[in-house]
């Protein structure tokens, strides 16, 4: 059943909550929200039953959770503040974030931002180490953004994904709401360009927490090399192969990894 709270910055955030225990949150990546996202619902459901509080909350701008205005990273962070605070019923009670493709940049900045954090379980994260040509597709893509031209932001946001992609969702009905949704991307670009930066700059190692990074038996090599660079740059990284598929994972192993990895990870005594 939906739940509400309300952000730090007045934006009214819908979830849905399972079990008791250790708390991990979801956060998705560019487009994703609970009515249209079954595979996470069913994997915060099976995790749930290992003995955690799981959370799953619509990004700003998507599903339930309805947002004017610019939506740009400073809102996400309000937004995952607001849904830890949720799952664990505490400000000061860390959760462990498990992010999903740009929804990992968006775990790493909240960890890096002093957010209440003690895990990041970061799924297929598309983070490179060319940071200025992250920012200049960044930066043309919010120009699009703020011209109004939703279409080509959207196409502009997909331009390195793997061309089926593309032409799947510009050939399916979904494709209108798609390109509403592109408003909903700023906070995306924005944290892949700080990852970038970051990690050119060293201030990855910054992040003490434990860290999962994980990509599918079946996936694209550029997310393994993506892997690769998240355990040179933070200390207690370690990456894995998990069952999954075109960019998705299969929800009851993903569930056991994520049970296990949230569970290891410490609590404040």
């Amino acid at each position: 059943m939906t739940e509400f709270t309300t952000t730090a910055r007045g934006d009214r955030l819908a979830f849905d909550r399972y079990g008791e225990g250790p708390a991990l949150v979801f956060i998705a990546g560019a487009g994703p929200f609970r009515a249209g996202d079954p595979i996470t619902t069913e994997t915060a459901e099976l995790a749930a039953r290992e003995g955690l509080t799981t959370l799953v909350f619509d990004r700003l701008g998507r599903g339930e959770s309805e947002a004017d205005g610019v939506l740009d990273l400073d809102r996400e962070l309000a937004a995952i503040r607001a849904a830890i605070e949720a799952a664990t019923g505490n400000a000061n009670t860390p959760a462990v974030l498990c992010g999903h493709s740009s929804g990992c940049s968006l775990a790493v900045a909240a960890a890096a931002a002093g957010l209440p954090v003690n895990g990041l379980a970061l799924w297929e994260f598309p983070l490179t180490d060319d940071a200025d040509d992250t920012a200049a597709w960044i930066a043309e893509f919010e120009r699009l953004l703020d011209a109004g031209d939703l279409e080509a932001a959207q196409r502009q946001y997909m331009r390195d994904m793997p061309p089926e992609f593309l032409a799947q969702a510009s050939g399916s009905p979904a494709w209108p709401a798609i390109v509403q949704s592109a408003r909903t991307l700023r906070a995306d670009g924005q944290s892949l360009v700080w990852a970038t930066r970051a990690l050119a700059q060293g201030d990855l190692a910054r992040i003490r927490v434990p860290v999962l990074t994980m990509y599918g038996t079946e996936t694209f090599p550029v997310m393994r090399t993506a892997a690769s660079l998240v355990v040179g740059a933070m200390p207690q990284a370690v990456e894995k192969e998990v069952a999954g598929a075109m960019h998705s994972w299969e929800p009851a192993p993903m569930a056991a990894e994520l049970a296990a990895f949230t569970l290891s990870c410490p609590l404040p005594a």
